[in-house]
């Protein structure tokens, strides 16, 4: 995340604030439909190596520390860690894709919440809209800066005015081709979430223990992403048959 970047979306308490992206004509070319026989894929993804250590803020010497304090680590800090995973190595908040999917189950809607100066979840999946619409839970205003990416890497910050009276809603446009995005407050910097756009909802996070599942999959040969924020992306082929359980172990290494 660049720490620099000067935006200005501020959300009062019961505001919230609507992300949205144009679509591309491939985006648009899912449709919702009933699946027959569908495939599961499911597994788990596991990290190695040297992770990064979390990040910590003092909390003294940013606004609103009374209330921002009620979560830390007991010393006047808050710690972002932006790899968490458990001593087994299990991994969570991997975004596991499958690419190339035209029809199927329906898209669920994004959200993303304030609540004690973070943002939950830290990772979050944007559907065929780009919306996510940010919830602010916190009685304590956060302007929110943002920095998206294309699929070639390439940056573009995103930025609309202040919004300051409880339960206005505003629309921030990205680009076509933007793929991830990340948000951080400039109030409170330790309050940071990613976001990855897919073109369909055939995707799961992983949880705590490093596990994914993703059903109802249309029979067909795909392609699979595993996305982290911090670690990368890598991908492999996919093909499913009728009624099939697939399991796959995905794992990262970590070079810091």
């Amino acid at each position: 995340m660049k720490q620099n970047l000067r935006m200005g979306i501020r959300v009062t308490a019961g505001a919230l604030v609507v992300l949205t992206a144009c679509l591309s004509a491939e985006a648009w070319a899912y449709e919702v439909g009933p699946v027959k026989e569908g495939a599961t894929v499911r597994g788990s993804v596991t990290v190695s190596g040297t992770v990064p250590a979390p990040k910590e803020f003092e909390l003294r010497r940013y606004p609103d520390h009374e209330y921002c304090s009620k979560l830390s680590d007991g010393r006047g800090y808050r710690r972002l860690r932006e790899v968490t995973f458990r001593p087994d190595g299990a991994l969570k908040d991997v975004v596991v894709a499958v690419e190339g999917v035209k029809r199927g189950k329906p898209f669920i809607d994004a959200e993303v919440e304030a609540d004690l100066c973070q943002f939950l979840p830290f990772v979050t999946v944007i559907g065929d809209t780009r919306q996510v619409t940010v919830f602010n839970r916190d009685p304590v205003p956060h302007d929110i800066q943002g920095l998206a990416s294309d699929q070639t890497g390439n940056d573009m910050v995103f930025y609309r005015p202040s919004v300051e009276t409880s339960g206005t809603t505003d629309l921030v446009q990205l680009a076509q081709g933007q793929k991830t995005f990340t948000m951080q407050c400039s109030l409170h910097p330790y309050m940071q979430n990613w976001g990855y756009a897919v073109d369909n909802p055939y995707y799961a996070v992983t949880d705590a223990t490093g596990a994914f599942s993703i059903e109802d999959l249309p029979p067909g040969t795909y392609r699979l992403t595993a996305w982290h924020p911090i670690l990368g992306t890598q991908e492999q082929k996919l093909t499913v048959a009728p009624n099939e359980v697939v399991s796959l172990e995905l794992s990262f290494a970590a070079n810091f």
